[in-house]
Order: C-alpha cells, then structure tokens, then sequence
C-alpha cells in the first residue's frame, strides 16, 4: 500500500453513546501518530485542554501535530483533499459522523472516493450499554448500523452488571455478524486496534528526549489508569514457503469471527514471482497492493491479524494451511485471479495507485503484444474469474427497507467480495 494512502475511519454512534469520549482519547493517546479529525462542531471535541498550536479558518492545528476540521457534509471532500497532502503529514483520518451524514453515507463516499492518497479504514460503531435496549427503542435504525459496522465497541461497561453486560455484548454480536465486538469504558480503546501507530524516529537505542506530548499523554493515562482499556488479540503469521493464492482467499472469504484487520505482505511464489501483495483488509474490505520485491528481501508472507474473542491458534492453522509446500501444490495458471479481483483497478488517466514504496505498480491492461504479467490482466474486473465459482459473490443480505440506489447497503454481500454494479466498491 502506497506510503501516501492514509487510512480513513467511520466513527459512528447516537447521542450519548461516548464516540467523542472515545475520540478524545485518540488525540490525547496519539504518541507521534498524527492523526486528523473531521467534525460537524468542534463542541465534540476538548481542544480547550489540548494545546492549540494554531487555527487557520476551521482548522486547529494542535500541539502533538494532529489536525481538527470542522465541516459540514457538502465539504467532506474538499477537506479530504486538504488533509491527504503530503504537506500535511497525516498518518490517519477520523470521521465522526454525527451531524455530517449517515454512517453508510459516509462509507459510500470513501469507497467511491477517486482520492488515490487514502484507503477505507473500517466503519467503528459505539453503543452505550447502559443504554442499548432504551437506544434501540428511540432509534430503530440502531440494528442495521451494526449490521454494517467493522467494529463495534460496547462503552460503558463500567455501569452496568457483568450479567446485564455479556447479555448486551451477545445481543450486539448477533446483530453486527462476523464483526468485531469490544467492550471499554470511558471510550478506552487502544488505537493500535484501529490503526498503526506511526514509526518512531531518533535514537535507534530508542533513548529521546521527552516531549511535552508524552508528558501530557502520560498524565492523562495516569488520570485513567483504573479504565483498562479494550482488550483485543493480535496474532502474527510468518511463512517462508509462498501461500497458495486460492487457499488464502478462501481463508479470507471465510472471515473469521470476531477478527477485524489484517496487514503485512503475501508471497505468492510461482504464481507472480517479481512481486510481493501488500495485504489490507478491514472488516469486510479487502485491497491488495503488488509491488516489486526490494532487493534483498527475504522472500517471506508476513500477516498481523487483529480483532476480538478470535482463536489465535485456529487463525495460525488455517493459514498455516495455505502454505505450498512442493511441487505437486504448485498454482495453477489462474490461481491468482481472486487475488486480483482486490487489486485496485487503474485510474482514467492511466496511471495506477502507488505500491507501497510509493512507485507505480504498473498494474495496466499490458501492450497486445507483450505477454501480461499476473496483475497486469483486467480480465479478472471484466469477467468471472475461476475462483468466483468457488467462492461466489451473493446479493442477499436483508435490508429493512430496501433501495435501489443503495449499493453499499443492499449490494453489501457481506463479505469482501466487491458489488457487481460497483467494482470499486471493494464490498
């Protein structure tokens, strides 16, 4: 994934279900990571206990280098193009939703977004637990915003009864699918479960001198250190031996429960020998980026998986089972096409997404006379690829109330699986 492709979160949730508490605590916890925010007030957000190192119209500027837009929603994109400029050093983009636009608003509008400098980063769903059963009552729409939701995170927790929680914690799960559920209170999610923090520079013995930032950052979390924060589990997968590609997307398409993002790189071996697959996948989205093995590179897929309640041995096995492991597992000759189908489709003006070293991957329809490398064929986004009878693509999720010009919420097939009347859509 190229360098300049900034992850944008969806961070939704009704009145009083503690979404701006949770955001308060990105900003506070940041630690290097810069991270913008685009709100409908700047009342959601404390800026007046955070150091405001400048405002430039409806822009502050805040001390630890993150960004704060108040915007409404016919301004979404122009303030996107404003915060993905490489001037501005963002690392990720928070959206709070509320006041701007529906959730499934917003995500449409990132998936059809020809912004090339960002990626989906997961639609993150708050509900009070305290409040759930009165919240379903005043706000119907409650369930299908968990239905599309990557994340859920059940704050509060602290005020309610371990029974009365877990029976809210059950409750959630089974309207929000496959998609991660946490509980936390005070909003205390980790933000490594929502994104990568950035890498640190300096001393490479890690020894710097303090900033003000970590000053304030440590103070705050000793204000809350008797709010633990989410608990989620990370597992790492490495493999010397290539993955097979079909075996990997079938593990893919399966999504385990509870899991909620997947990064690293994949290798495929003889199936594209020149490049690795930059591997993002959120929720139920899913991009893959090739790009040419750097010299010297040990030739090794190497897989994050981070969610919550999954079984981290169950995912090792099963990837672990994706492996080839001689010759006679060797790929066949389209093995790769379900891979591609993820792989972002080149821009009108002929250039393509950047790899993640920030170069062209170079993935575009190939000269006729030319014989086309593995990504570089467009026929597996013009035509049934031999891995969609295995794994097909199936329209049927239900929708309350169905709409026609609703591709996200009734072409929303529930898995990674792109919509037919939006290839792009990545859904």
């Amino acid at each position: 994934m190229s360098a300049q492709q900034i992850p944008v979160v969806v961070l939704a949730g009704f009145l009083g279900s503690g979404k701006t508490t949770l955001l308060n605590h990105l900003l506070r916890t940041a630690r290097g990571t810069r991270v913008g925010v685009m709100v409908n007030d700047f009342g959601s957000i404390e800026i007046d206990a955070m150091t405001v190192a400048g405002q430039v119209g409806s822009t502050v500027s805040l001390g630890n280098g993150c960004l704060c837009c108040a915007v409404d929603a016919s301004e979404l994109d122009t303030y996107l193009e404003t915060l993905t400029r490489p001037s501005a050093r963002l690392d990720v983009i928070v959206i709070e939703a509320s006041g701007l636009a529906e959730p499934q608003e917003l995500v449409r509008m990132l998936l059809a977004s020809d912004n090339d400098r960002i990626v989906y980063g997961g639609l993150v769903e708050v509900v009070d637990a305290a409040e759930f059963d009165a919240t379903r009552v005043r706000h119907p729409e409650t369930d299908r915003h968990l239905g599309i939701a990557d994340l859920v995170v059940v704050n509060k927790a602290d005020r309610v009864p371990e029974d009365e929680l877990r029976r809210v914690r059950e409750t959630v799960a089974a309207l929000a699918g496959r998609a991660a559920v946490v509980t936390a209170a005070y909003g205390r999610v980790d933000p490594e479960l929502l994104f990568d923090r950035a890498a640190r520079t300096g001393d490479p013995d890690g020894a710097r001198q303090l900033s003000f930032e970590d000053l304030y950052a440590d103070a705050y979390e000793r204000e809350h250190r008797d709010h633990p924060h989410a608990a989620y589990e990370t597992v790492s997968f490495t493999a010397g031996d290539p993955l097979h590609p079909r075996r990997l997307m079938d593990f893919l398409d399966s999504r385990p429960e509870g899991l909620y993002r997947i990064k690293g790189f994949a290798d495929f071996g003889a199936a594209d020998p020149d490049h690795r697959y930059v591997t993002h996948a959120v929720g139920r989205f899913l991009r893959f980026y090739p790009e040419p093995w750097p010299p010297g590179e040990p030739r090794l897929s190497q897989l994050v998986l981070i969610g919550a309640g999954t079984d981290g041995q169950a995912l090792l096995r099963a990837l672990d089972g994706c492996r080839v492991t001689g010759a006679a597992e060797t790929p066949e000759e389209h093995a790769l096409w379900g891979v591609l189908r993820y792989v972002p489709e080149p821009r009108e003006d002929g250039g393509a997404v950047p790899g993640a070293d920030g170069a062209g991957s170079g993935y575009g329809e190939p000269a006729e006379a030319d014989p086309p490398a593995p990504y570089e064929t467009a026929a597996p986004y013009d035509e049934a690829a031999p891995h969609d009878e295995t794994v097909p693509c199936d329209d049927t999720v239900p929708d309350d109330e169905p709409d026609d010009d609703d591709p996200y919420g009734d072409a929303y097939d529930g898995r990674y699986g792109p919509a037919h009347d939006a290839p792009y859509d990545g859904r």
